[in-house]
């Protein structure tokens, strides 16, 4: 049985960050986010798609879930993290259904991106 509207899919994802502002400027420069602050220590995204926050004085650890990015552009959305601050940890590569690439953004968490092109 398939699942009806929200249930049983992805609906939000936090990130514990050192520094908002930064983050904010990540993710706005290198995927075109959207924000709207709720005071000093906690700030929403929203990719057009799914929405997530950045929380200010939790614990910054890396790792945890690999969350996935979907680019019609791989190469083109490879350099703009670059210029945006982070890191390429595993360049692109081939994969059944695709393409992708890893990085790390400025406070050290791994997510991907591929495309189907």
């Amino acid at each position: 049985m398939m699942a009806q509207g929200r249930d049983k899919r992805i609906d939000y994802i936090e990130f514990n960050v050192s520094d908002i502002a930064r983050m904010r400027a990540f993710y706005g420069d290198a995927f075109g986010w959207s924000f709207k602050d709720y005071g000093p220590d906690y700030c929403e995204f929203s990719d057009g798609n799914l929405t997530g926050g950045f929380a200010a004085g939790g614990e910054v650890k890396a790792g945890g879930p690999l969350i996935i990015l979907f680019a019609d552009d791989l190469v083109d959305t490879q350099k703009r993290i670059e210029t945006a601050g982070g890191k390429i940890v595993n360049p692109i590569f081939d994969f059944p259904g695709g393409r992708r690439f890893h990085f790390t953004d400025p406070d050290g968490y791994e997510l991907a991106v591929w495309s189907d092109k």
